[in-house]
């Protein structure tokens, strides 16, 4: 621990190590802290770092730049002395894109930090080209770039997101042909800078806010000719080519530059050579669709015409045909049909009568020579006994009385002999012996 003079008076005070031991009472001079901040500062090793000059000030020879981050609002000043900055080229102008090595420098006397320069060089297109082309293969390594997955553009979009620069050429191109082409088209504008640092920062941020607007069907993002590092470059930053990726919205990209396209053109849904080509590829030519529909109207009316002639064609042939020329013929035939299919029937069924009337005659002459009258007619008689029939002249004895029923009329008769036979089912009926004899009395 280092002595220092004591200003009370009371001998040398010890001066604290380190930062954290110091305090009111025993603060480090300021001398120390620069010092040490110095040290500090110097190990740290030099590094490359690439950014935008946006400030060059040439002072005797030693060169004081500003350089800013191409991605954020971050800048750093730094200084390059008179024998560096003798080996820069004319490429170390204000707005060039330049990597750098850098050591941090701390000025004791003032308590500056400073970053020197030890060497810089401009970013060379073929370079930022390579970038662009290693950041492509990347891309398409993660299937970013396959067409399956892009989306497809409506046909006719309600509502057209539209990213251009402010009151840009690009701008003007795209609305003048889409209203020129599609007078009812409808835009979201969103104006933002098309080159420079802030470009791709702007124009993904101005995505991500028309891709939440539901009733945006297409966007568009324009930008008109220019150099390449101005066209390309912007529109090959990998934030806004992944934003453009992930966006749900079909996007157009419409940049203007066919040597050396974007990496945007590669990730866009659908890409256009410029922002005119755009207005044409998004919204269908009004002038064409009513051509188009006068002539499928036209198709429509021939067609018709050709189907009626064709009908009646085809009806004059068939009322040139007999049946419908004289229709009474085909019922005249039938006519005849039915009354000889009548006649026959009429025939048939005459000759079943008869037969089924003979069959009648036949049965009712059965019956009738099986009826009891027929053998009373015959000269047969029933003799009943009281309630019951006589069938054997021995079942009544003499003095009996019997009702006798005749063919016509009946007897009351009274037995004087009975004379049975022999044997039952002998004897005669009709001569010789009588089975009974009566005497018939009223």
């Amino acid at each position: 621990m280092e002595q220092i003079p004591d200003l009370a008076g009371d001998g040398p005070a010890s001066v604290p190590e380190r930062a954290a031991d110091t305090s009111p009472d025993n603060p480090w001079p300021l001398a120390r802290l620069s010092e040490n901040l110095k040290r500090h500062i110097e190990r740290a090793p030099a590094t490359w770092i690439e950014g935008q000059l946006i400030e060059v000030k040439n002072n005797r020879g030693n060169v004081y730049m500003t350089m800013r981050d191409l991605d954020q609002d971050v800048s750093l000043p730094v200084n390059a002395w008179r024998n560096v900055a003798a080996t820069f080229g004319e490429g170390i102008t204000p707005g060039a894109r330049v990597v750098a090595r850098v050591s941090p420098n701390f000025w004791l006397k003032a308590g500056r930090l400073s970053m020197t320069v030890s060497h810089m060089r401009p970013v060379g297109i073929g370079d930022l080209l390579a970038r662009v082309e290693r950041l492509r293969r990347r891309l398409g390594e993660e299937g970013l770039l396959d067409v399956s997955r892009k989306r497809p553009v409506p046909v006719l979009p309600q509502c057209i997101g539209l990213i251009t620069g402010r009151d840009s050429d690009a701008k003007k191109d795209v609305l003048r042909n889409t209203h020129l082409r599609w007078e009812a088209a409808q835009f979201e504008i969103r104006e933002v800078a098309v080159q420079g640092p802030n470009a791709p920062r702007e124009v993904a941020a101005a995505l991500a806010e028309l891709d939440a607007l539901d009733h945006v069907d297409v966007i568009v993002i324009a930008r008109g000719g220019g150099a390449l590092e101005e066209v390309v470059l912007p529109f090959s930053d990998e934030q806004l080519v992944r934003a453009v990726a992930e966006a749900r919205t079909p996007v157009v990209s419409a940049i203007g530059h066919e040597a050396d396209r974007p990496v945007l053109d590669d990730v866009a849904d659908l890409r256009t050579s410029t922002p005119t080509d755009a207005a044409k590829r998004i919204v269908p030519d009004a002038a064409v669709e009513r051509q188009g529909i006068a002539e499928m109207r036209l198709r429509l009316a021939r067609g018709v015409e050709r189907r009626v002639l064709t009908g009646e064609q085809e009806l004059a042939q068939l009322r040139s045909r007999p049946v419908l020329a004289r229709p009474q013929v085909m019922v005249d035939s039938r006519a005849e049909e039915v009354s000889g299919l009548t006649e026959r029937v009429r025939r048939s069924l005459g000759l079943r009568l008869d037969r089924e009337a003979d069959a009648v005659d036949h049965l009712l002459a059965r019956v009738r020579s099986l009826s009891p009258q027929q053998t009373l007619d015959r000269g047969y008689a029933v003799v009943r006994h009281g309630d019951a029939v006589v069938r054997d002249a021995a079942d009544v004895a003499v003095g009996a009385d019997l009702d006798v029923l005749v063919a016509s009329g009946r007897l009351d008769a009274q037995v004087t002999a009975v004379h049975p036979l022999p044997a039952r089912g002998t004897g005669s009926l009709d001569g010789g012996d009588a089975a009974t004899d009566t005497v018939p009395h009223t």
